[in-house]
């Protein structure tokens, strides 16, 4: 049998794993047991968090204060999740065979999938703790020549350790053309991590042309946010499009022009794109010339703060609104001021719609939840005097599961509202 060190947590720490939170915080922890060699004599000791000679990534058992077991987690010291839990079952279960534990992790995230899309979509093959692999974000690209790109993320040492074994499990499950690193966000130096980018394996072109929706997006696998291109608001763009034919649109923090370009496609009458980075902007007039929308698109580069209150101040008019900001707050001490943000923009954007118009209007931070989404909506239209209607709330697509008693992985809201 192998020995796993024993971590006990402090009293009633247990009630949110018990809901399905992976994550233990190092203040949960009471102690933990391990094993003392000496000689030929080992003997059980326990410990505190900081005594502990336990090096990053290994395994651990986690147990209730008065002994119940929890589950197997991977202990990291250097951050302040200091376990990620990667199963309800004992060490032994989990590590008697390790290649199948993950394979199966992999595929069961793939078959799900399948049940929504074709081979030639794009989308969230693995969505770390979502699917159940911890701090592993996998991207699913198809380009125009049905090739398939994978980027993937090792934001923490969960998944990090067992780099081989996810990398072969997705090597058999998708039989890639190229998979991508973007393993560079700064969440991995709270885990004692160096940033990484690079492909692993054969190198293959790194912009690549994706199908989404019937139409063109040019996708930077190496240069663009995060992992190249967002995917989670793939259906929200579709049903967004619906409510855009004969219409002129008004497309603010666009990144790439997606939105503006399911107006598009749809048969919108004019349609302008703005966002305030001139890399994003050049980016949306690739993908205007693309698929030949320049008679109706415009990329506009702007603040749309700024903007906003120009068109206001101008009388202007539009048919649809999409607001589709950058997360306005990243941590639970910035929601009042996020707030204001959020209001802020959609005050402005209500008072430039024509009476009955569609505001498409998104969030994605989790720390602002729905109920202060709507709240803000709520506020926001009575401040333009306006009269709002909610048509249909909606978030990340079905490639984004949601865990329950992980909050953080229902993060987007979207809603279709239309305003009177």
């Amino acid at each position: 049998m192998t020995f796993f060190p024993r971590v006990f947590l402090n009293s009633r720490e247990e009630k949110e794993i018990n809901q399905g939170f992976p994550w233990v915080f190092d203040n949960e922890i009471s102690h933990i047991k391990t094993k003392k060699v000496s000689g030929q004599n080992e003997q059980w000791i326990n410990v505190s968090l900081k005594e502990a000679d336990i090096a990053p990534g290994t395994p651990v058992e986690i147990f209730t204060k008065a002994g119940g077991f929890l589950g197997t987690g991977i202990l990291n010291k250097n951050s302040k999740i200091t376990i990620r839990i990667i199963s309800n079952e004992h060490g032994d279960e989990v590590y008697k065979d390790i290649e199948s534990f993950w394979s199966k992790r992999v595929s069961d995230a793939y078959n799900i999938r399948q049940i929504h899309y074709k081979n030639q979509d794009s989308y969230r093959l693995i969505f770390a703790e979502a699917d159940l692999i911890p701090g592993f974000i996998c991207e699913r690209y198809c380009d125009e020549n049905e090739n398939v790109y994978l980027v993937v993320q090792f934001l923490s040492m969960s998944c990090e350790i067992f780099r081989k074994e996810i990398l072969d499990a997705l090597e058999k499950c998708c039989r890639p053309y190229g998979i991508f690193e973007r393993s560079d966000a700064d969440v991995r130096t709270k885990e004692g991590l160096e940033l990484k980018a690079g492909w692993i394996g054969a190198k293959r072109e790194e912009e690549i042309v994706i199908i989404e929706n019937g139409i063109r997006i040019k996708v930077d696998l190496a240069n663009g946010q995060k992992t190249g291109y967002f995917l989670d608001q793939k259906d929200n763009r579709a049903v967004a499009a619906q409510f855009c034919h004969g219409k002129s649109v008004l497309d603010t923090f666009t990144h790439t022009g997606a939105f503006g370009l399911n107006a598009f496609k749809a048969g919108a009458k004019s349609v302008i794109s703005v966002d305030i980075s001139e890399e994003a902007v050049e980016t949306v007039n690739k993908n205007i010339q693309l698929n030949n929308a320049s008679k109706v698109m415009t990329a506009v580069c702007a603040d749309v703060f700024d903007l906003l209150k120009q068109y206001e101040a101008e009388e202007r008019k539009f048919d649809v609104i999409i607001l589709d900001p950058p997360a306005f707050t990243k941590s639970a001490k910035m929601v009042q001021k996020a707030y204001g943000g959020y209001k802020e923009i959609n005050l402005r954007a209500m008072r430039l719609l024509n009476k009955g118009g569609i505001l498409v209007t998104c969030s994605c931070s989790h720390f602002f939840d729905s109920n202060t989404f709507y709240d803000m909506l709520m506020h926001a239209a009575m401040d333009s005097h306006r009269v709002v209607q909610i048509l249909e709330k909606r978030g990340a697509g079905p490639d984004h599961p949601v865990l329950l008693g992980y909050p953080k992985s229902e993060y987007l809201k979207c809603a279709i509202t239309r305003v009177f």
